[in-house]
């Protein structure tokens, strides 16, 4: 069932908020609203603060270019070292070598899209770097093994020795048992972040087995710099020794010190806990100087609170209203231990929050209309996001799934947003099984139709994101026009 709302303004005022870059392009209608007759004159409009510049970010695009660029460093320098021969035992190794190169670039790739680097996180977003970190592994795996097996086929080919034999012989080289303890500590690394593994263990538990991907990387490098492609050559040494230095250099400065530094800066502490709905609460944390964070509306943290049961755990959750002054704010939704004891926090609980990640934010705008999808406690980053991308009264139109009106987050907040900047705001709810689907092609379309012109954020549960992009294709939206993210990593 969809059920619009179109509420009045509260006290007929129109919204303010700062003109995005990309919005006063496209020459938006302004918002003007007639004074009563009896209205005093109107004070002069200030002269406006400078503003700052945009943080940087790196697309998609250029970080694949980036990562592809720097695999194609490693075929060259491959090929600058070997040396072609028809002999079996010299096939087997020269693709032992490009293998063993290109599993520990892609080794350092993986910990490069982690390491939480700013400009990577607010362009890329911190859910695709997290597809792309999962799928890299695999490959990373598959490069190891087959680097195993070039290795041991070739010795065996080059001594004349069984297998068995073989890798015995092989084991006897420098650093080759470091690096097989490290490709072990790899696999067992890629047992536990198998789907099927993770969903049978605490989140801690497979945080902790990941940490060991660090221990892998210590043990492998002495014995790539002694390998005959690094060995034989001063500057791929170098080169090879500067990359891991540089990608080493990222995790420490942005995993380690920067989260420190914040918090010693912000000081943030919870403020108040309030209950928005059932098994829903807000938690307003106050701090100091929060506007050095640069945290955009659309963005998440991630959280760490000091008490007792939950200190163990960094959990990722969105602003669920623009940062104002001193003050952040969160919205959660109890699904499972550790949010299930956020609800019992008490005000003065320190507060350790790293961030802001994610790239759900008004920079991906390229359109004057936008719709905003949310499914449930995604309604989080739309709401912050719903007050204040910039737009005129029709340009924005706010669709929120949820299966009845009881589990309606945050609705009091949206009217008031809806009524002040003439935004459209429906609720589409019903069971997710039932014979209406609100979120069919032709369902949008009633709602919205102009829809195939707008920029499209979304987000919610996976299910009914997938299920709504596939409609929103469907209904003529660009694949480019939808921005999502989804918080399952």
């Amino acid at each position: 069932m969809s059920t619009p709302t179109h509420p009045r303004a509260r006290d007929g005022a129109p919204h303010s908020s700062p003109v995005h870059p990309l919005y006063s392009r496209l020459a938006p209608r302004p918002v003007s609203m007639p004074a009563p007759p009896s209205a005093p004159p109107a004070t002069p409009t200030p002269v406006p603060m400078p503003v700052p510049a945009p943080p940087l970010r790196t697309s998609p695009r250029a970080l694949r270019a980036g990562l592809a660029g720097g695999a194609a460093v490693v075929v060259g320098l491959w090929l600058v070292q070997a040396e072609p021969s028809a002999r079996l035992d010299a096939l087997f190794a020269t693709l032992a070598h490009l293998s063993g190169l290109l599993a520990a670039y892609g080794v350092l790739a993986m910990l490069l899209l982690m390491a939480r680097v700013p400009a990577v996180e607010h362009g890329v977003g911190a859910d695709r770097l997290a597809r792309w970190h999962a799928l890299g592994g695999r490959y990373v795996l598959g490069l190891c093994g087959t680097h195993a097996l070039f290795a041991l086929c070739g010795y065996a080919a080059h001594t004349g020795a069984d297998l068995l034999a073989a890798t015995g012989g092989l084991l006897g080289y420098p650093w080759l048992a470091a690096a097989v303890v490290g490709t072990g500590l790899l696999a067992g690394v890629g047992v536990t972040s198998a789907r099927a593994f993770r969903r049978r263990v605490r989140h801690e538990t497979w945080r902790a087995v990941h940490l060991l991907t660090y221990a892998a990387v210590a043990l492998a490098f002495g014995h790539q710099l002694s390998g005959p492609d690094l060995a034989g050559s001063p500057f791929a040494g170098w080169l090879w020794t500067l990359l891991h230095t540089t990608v080493g250099t990222l995790l420490v400065w942005y995993r380690l010190v920067v989260p420190v530094r914040q918090a010693l800066r912000h000081d943030l502490r919870v403020a108040e806990v309030r209950t928005e709905g059932p098994g829903v609460v807000s938690v307003v944390i106050r701090g100091r100087g929060l506007e050095a964070l640069r945290a955009e509306p659309g963005q998440f943290f991630r959280w760490r609170f000091l008490d007792r049961r939950l200190w163990r755990t960094a959990l990722p959750f969105s602003l669920s209203a623009p940062v104002r002054e001193d003050t952040l704010r969160i919205t959660v939704k109890a699904c499972g231990d550790h949010t299930r004891r956020v609800r019992r926090l008490r005000p003065g609980v320190r507060v350790l929050a790293t961030g802001p990640f994610g790239a759900l934010t008004a920079h991906r705008r390229t359109r004057r209309k936008v719709l905003l999808l949310a499914g449930g406690v995604g309604i989080t980053p739309m709401r912050a996001l719903f007050e204040t991308l910039p737009g005129g009264p029709g340009d924005l139109t706010l669709l929120y799934r949820a299966g009845s009106a009881a589990q309606l987050v945050l609705r009091e907040e949206l009217e008031g947003i809806a009524a002040a900047r003439g935004a459209a705001l429906h609720y589409l709810l019903g069971p997710s099984d039932g014979p209406f689907d609100p979120l069919a092609p032709r369902a949008l379309c009633n709602l919205v139709p102009d829809l195939a012109e707008h920029d499209v954020y979304l987000c919610g549960p996976p299910g009914m994101a997938r299920a709504a992009i596939t409609a929103l294709e469907r209904a003529g939206v660009p694949a480019s026009r939808i921005h999502s993210e989804h918080f399952t990593f």
